[in-house]
């Protein structure tokens, strides 16, 4: 079968593979389409944990179950489905356990024409979502999931800040913060990006390369119950003041660097939360899936390129500039 290969750091290539094999209780699945995140970037770029090459990259993917092997359930085969991109969450909501992976590394992923996963991770491709859009949902909508819902635990008629709107997570966030009734504002360097965001339910956004955006931002729309971030860095302490008595801050990643100076006596008189989160539970899975379905929210696919072409696709979230998931069609 065709798959994309990372033969070692900044080798990428195209090219033919073995089918896999699966093991019991494992189904094989016909992959329509599959998507990027930056985690497949930075395991090409060699800075990522635990690399191994040469490896098949990816972690969101849909497509059709065409067998399940001895000890798996059969009335899988023929279904749609997407794949669960978290393996082995361990037995804790709280966090994730030692033996918790992602498809993609070092399990070979979704960049390929097949894969085998255990039936375990399968879910039905909701119905109203092209094989692009089932492909965008995953990893980012999983984390956008149980950053707002399960750690941060938004409220109905709460306000919500998501910065650095473009990116998969934070659309996400952003759409289930709006299904969910909540008035949502966003931040970029980009009118374009906000004004894209408006269009998918934001009140408004905030520029925040501009001096004083925090300070403007306070007065309106006012300060924020929850706030949504990945970046971190440097600008992390004007989510601090952006964040309402009570509010919580929900971070994801560190893209600007760990936050120097951190205003503690803000952070605990006004009695805020600063919550770490990465990826979610099977709960939180099933959870996002089914929200998905019931308000037939669509994923934000931003380009698609064919399989032979991923390439292309790596060179495009490297650059940046782009709104929403770049997906790959199979």
């Amino acid at each position: 079968m065709r798959a994309v290969r990372i033969e070692a750091v900044n080798r990428i290539a195209v090219t033919d593979v073995p089918e896999p094999v699966p093991a019991p209780g494992e189904a094989v699945i016909e992959l329509r389409a599959a998507a990027l995140n930056h985690r497949d970037v930075w395991i090409k770029l060699g800075q990522y944990a635990g690399l191994k090459f040469p490896c098949i990259p990816g972690s969101d993917g849909a497509g059709v179950v065409r067998e399940v092997a001895a000890g798996g359930d059969a009335s899988w085969v023929g279904r749609e489905v997407v794949v669960n991109p978290g393996f082995d969450w361990g037995p804790s909501e709280g966090a994730q356990g030692s033996t918790f992976s992602i498809l993609g590394l070092p399990r070979d992923g979704t960049l390929a024409q097949r894969i085998a996963v255990p039936a375990a991770q399968l879910s039905p491709k909701p119905a109203h979502l092209g094989w692009e859009e089932a492909a965008a949902l995953p990893l980012a909508g999983l984390t956008g999931w149980r950053a707002l819902i399960s750690r941060a635990r938004l409220a109905p008629g709460e306000r919500v800040l998501v910065t650095g709107i473009g990116g998969g997570v934070a659309i996400f966030a952003l759409q289930f913060a709006v299904a969910s009734g909540n008035e949502v504002w966003v931040t970029s360097s980009s009118e374009a990006k906000i004004a894209r965001a408006v269009a998918l339910g934001a009140k408004g956004g905030f520029r925040y390369d501009r001096d004083g955006w925090a300070a403007g931002a306070s007065k309106e729309p006012g300060l924020f119950d929850v706030i949504v971030d990945s970046a971190g860095g440097a600008g992390f302490g004007n989510l601090i003041d952006l964040a309402a008595p009570g509010g919580r801050i929900v971070f994801f990643g560190a893209t600007r660097g760990n936050v120097p100076d951190v205003a503690l006596r803000k952070i605990f008189w006004r009695q805020i939360s600063l919550l770490g989160t990465s990826m979610g539970s099977p709960a939180d899975w099933s959870a996002m899936t089914a929200f998905v379905a019931r308000h037939r929210l669509t994923p934000v696919v931003s380009d698609v390129f064919p399989l032979d072409r991923a390439g292309e696709a790596f060179d495009l979230m490297e650059r940046g500039g782009h709104f929403g998931k770049i997906a790959v069609r199979i």
